[in-house]
């Protein structure tokens, strides 16, 4: 998943004389073009600019880093640093030839050294997985690399396209150790990270030297924006208000709420993307009452999507059946497996499971009520959207206690293991977001489910390694995606539209935006108005 794109004009109230001797310096100030971007609920509380080692990234970062390969909107794959790129018949090495003359931002070259010595830095992270099926990176001249595997990667061109495979100046990682990221971020990307406040705002500058761009832009040198601001609004309503007041100049998130009131401002422009998410609660699978397989699957059976959707979202969106996004073709599975509103069939398997209605409304068990913790962000959409399923599930007997964390402070309470339910969203459109949530091997963050299962980890595996073609992958992560599905982990909530609205009075935007997400290749296409 803002900051103001107007241009800033130098008023002088001085004397006629003074303002006629800095009339050149007061053109040069005029002409600077600056631009507020408010990220997306789903991308704050970023806690840091390392595409190696963070868990989470916002839209800056595809600002800061480029990729060996761009994503478009088609799901085609583009040259970016890499011009070109290769794969052996037995899937057993890839060839990727790079681009000259890149620089960082720091001035050290972009070159076959550069991945030598970037790939090995992911062991032991959380995005390990990325490069997991890469044995080693061998350089055939200066500006060519070949990977050698350790097995086939279908999924090998995606994962070089994610956000989290922007390539950093390894003299900057070296340099600043554990800071990197924070105090400073160093790609070779169309802007340079001036500063960041943590949950408050990213301010980017224009990269002058910029001359690579992908083919996803039709601008190929330095951007028209001189700097960018990414602000972090966690109360939607005061985004929208500082849209129409100026305090921002683009939404990255536009609520649901908001479309039809922004759609009647003469002076905004709203762009409509394909989502690459899902909104859904996660089930702790170790707090009982959810240790119980027949409360999870009762939770799953109290929510009605078809009614979030149409109250929350305006009929905006989609309504979400399992855990991909539709477009996908893993999130075709058996349909019995699918989610449904069945409130009759789930009191009558709170029932089985020992929970006995009582006059309050409430279940109890053994005198003890059927209460459950339920956190959410500190976002206006999120907290509309458990008010809904608070009230859901308050109608088979459950009491949901709804606690709002800001997006940071969450993930330490689900890595404290204090969590029983919780509504979320993630931001990805490929089927290994099922490892990413679901793989005992990450249990807390980001494995709120707290999820650990040896035919599942086994599953999980076949998916993620023994898949040699593109088929075969579909086919693992299909039967994961179902056995994860039968065990009643999460619940589907929406599947979201992307919306994005500008002030036409501040912005030029591209009608076409390119990739699957709004990134660099879009931004290094828009100007400030005159």
């Amino acid at each position: 998943m803002m900051y103001s794109t107007k241009k800033k004009f130098l008023s002088a109230s001085i004397s006629v004389a003074a303002a006629v001797a800095g009339s050149l310096l007061a053109t040069s100030i005029a002409f600077a073009q600056q631009a507020t971007f408010a990220l997306p609920m789903s991308e704050l509380g970023a806690t840091s600019y390392d595409p190696v080692k963070a868990s989470s990234l916002n839209s800056a970062a595809s600002l800061i880093y480029d990729r060996l390969v761009e994503q478009d909107a088609d799901q085609s794959y583009h040259p970016h640093l890499a011009t070109s790129w290769e794969e052996s018949a037995d899937g057993m090495s890839w060839t990727f030839k790079l681009k000259a003359g890149v620089k960082f931002h720091d001035g050290s070259p972009f070159n076959a050294q550069t991945i030598i010595d970037w790939i090995p830095d992911f062991a032991g992270t959380d995005n390990a997985y990325l490069v997991e099926a890469i044995d080693k990176v061998e350089a055939v001249d200066d500006l060519t690399v070949k990977f050698v595997m350790k097995r086939p990667e279908p999924n090998l061109l995606y994962n070089l396209a994610s956000t989290f495979m922007g390539v950093p100046s390894q003299v900057a990682v070296d340099k600043m150790g554990a800071d990197f990221g924070v105090t400073a971020a160093v790609g070779t990307g169309p802007f340079k990270l001036k500063s960041f406040a943590i949950g408050l705002e990213t301010v980017l500058t224009k990269n002058d030297d910029y001359a690579w761009a992908s083919d996803l832009s039709e601008n190929q040198g330095a951007a028209y924006l001189d700097s960018v601001t990414f602000r972090e609004i966690p109360d939607q309503s005061t985004a929208f208000l500082e849209m129409k007041t100026g305090g921002v100049d683009l939404l990255l998130g536009v609520p649901t709420d908001f479309l039809e009131i922004l759609s009647k401002q003469n002076n905004v422009a709203l762009i409509q993307m394909a989502g690459t998410g899902i909104s859904y609660m996660p089930i702790n699978t170790t707090a009982a009452p959810f240790d119980d397989i027949l409360v999870r699957q009762a939770t799953g059976l109290a929510v009605n999507q078809q009614a979030i959707l149409d109250a929350v979202y305006k009929g905006v969106g989609s309504v979400a059946k399992n855990f991909l996004i539709s477009s996908l073709p893993e999130a075709d599975v058996d349909s019995a497996l699918n989610f449904t509103y069945n409130p009759e069939k789930a009191g009558k398997l709170l029932d089985q499971a020992g929970w006995t209605m009582t006059d309050s409304g409430i279940r109890m068990k053994e005198g003890k009520a059927l209460q459950v913790k339920l956190f959410t962000s500190n976002s206006t959409e999120f907290k509309r959207l458990t008010q809904v399923v608070q009230a859901q599930l308050k109608a088979i007997g459950m009491d949901a206690i709804t606690t709002v964390f800001d997006s940071s402070t969450i993930r330490d309470e689900y890595k404290r293991n204090t969590h029983q339910l919780a509504v979320r969203s993630y931001d990805w459109n490929n089927s290994d977001i099922l490892d990413w949530f679901f793989s005992g091997n990450r249990l807390g963050y980001p494995n709120v489910s707290m999820w650990k299962d040896e035919k599942g980890q086994q599953l999980n595996d076949i998916a993620m390694k023994e898949s040699a073609t593109s088929a075969q992958r579909i086919a693992n992560f299909k039967t994961y995606h179902e056995y994860v599905l039968s065990q009643h982990l999460f619940v589907p909530l929406y599947q979201p539209a992307t919306s994005i609205a500008y002030n036409k009075d501040n912005l030029i935007v591209p009608k076409q935006v390119r990739g699957t997400r709004f990134r660099s290749q879009t931004v290094l296409d828009i100007k400030a108005t005159d």
